[in-house]
């Protein structure tokens, strides 16, 4: 019997190592995670519209001829359309010409018409003469643009078809397409049971295995109300900030669309939480024993949950070790 004693005593005497965390009010959110592909605000893909000698312009950021992957602003040529019969048939000077005699004429007829020089008749021929000569002259701008291929959109080249420089390009053929991925959108399928909960406006953080260490925000913008009966879903749409172009058209995004945030509140890994019989547990430290609480909890996500009861700020909680404890057993903080 002695020595049955002097074995518990031993073992009562053992102090078991484990590693503690001390508790400080931090912010944690809910979320509903889903995945899909981001797609650009904007695309255009720019064409020739007459047969003539390309030539692609320099990119006056950078000096160089326009390549894949450039930045453009609107109004920016990209090439440029030579062909002189072309030129030659759009009679751009002589319309200009025509126009400024047709304006002249008018003011000529109004200045005799205040006078009682010419009919209303005459001053209204007038008018429409040169209104015709104005529209001449817009088109043959318009027929002039078809000769500069200018970007229409601020955004990035993401197609430069090659063509040597003076060759002759058929109409209709592949100039450039233009990305603007600044804002990018996802379209995505969300459980059923998540349809009184995701709401337009929430925050939404998105991630992509090639940019592990960046997060980008995006917000919901339309929900649908209606439930695909096939995959027991509804559709949403979330708009994303790309402003520093980390995410690419295409890339497939991870997304957490946040339901609920709380800024102050006692923070615990999912990890440490054991199931007993009186409910949900925890161990924390003081002067060196453990002592089992029993929890309640609130906001979880994935990997951490919100404790609303059973613990207090600045509690010391065994994060490591605890799966040997038990309520008063010795302990060791080794970190």
């Amino acid at each position: 019997m002695s020595c049955r004693n002097q074995d518990q005593n031993l073992t009562a005497d053992v102090e078991i190592p484990v590693t503690v965390e001390d508790l400080k009010p931090r912010s944690i959110e809910e979320f509903v995670n889903t995945t899909g592909t981001a797609f650009p605000k904007g695309e255009i893909e720019l064409k020739s519209k007459i047969p003539a000698a390309y030539f692609l312009e320099l990119n006056p950021q950078t000096g160089r001829l326009w390549q894949l992957g450039d930045r453009i602003r609107t109004g920016m040529v990209i090439a440029r359309l030579e062909d002189e019969e072309y030129v030659n048939s759009v009679k751009m000077e002589t319309n200009q010409l025509n126009m400024e005699l047709m304006e002249t004429e008018l003011r000529k007829q109004e200045s005799l018409y205040e006078k009682g020089g010419v009919t209303l008749k005459e001053l209204k021929t007038a008018g429409i003469n040169y209104e015709n000569a104005k529209t001449t002259v817009a088109n043959s701008r318009l027929q002039l643009q078809k000769t500069r291929i200018v970007a229409p959109i601020d955004g990035v080249i993401v197609e430069l078809p090659y063509y040597t420089q003076g060759t002759e390009v058929a109409s209709g053929v592949t100039i450039a397409k233009i990305m603007d991925y600044k804002t990018m959108y996802m379209d995505v399928q969300l459980p059923e049971k998540y349809i009184t909960v995701i709401k337009p406006g929430q925050k939404v953080n998105l991630t992509n295995y090639t940019i592990p260490n960046d997060t980008i925000i995006g917000n919901i913008t339309q929900l649908s109300p209606a439930i695909d009966p096939d995959t027991r879903t509804f559709r949403g749409t979330i708009a994303v900030d790309n402003k520093e172009y980390l995410l690419r058209p295409g890339m497939f995004v991870k997304a957490d669309i946040i339901t609920a945030r709380k800024d102050s509140a006692i923070v615990i890994p999912k990890s440490i939480i054991l199931s007993r019989q009186r409910g949900k547990t925890v161990f924390t430290v003081d002067r060196g024993i453990a002592v089992e609480k029993v929890i309640l909890t609130g906001l979880e996500n994935l990997t951490e949950v919100e404790v609303t009861r059973g613990l207090v700020k600045d509690e010391r909680i065994v994060t490591s070790g605890f799966e040997t404890l038990s309520n008063r057993s010795k302990v060791k903080i080794i970190r």
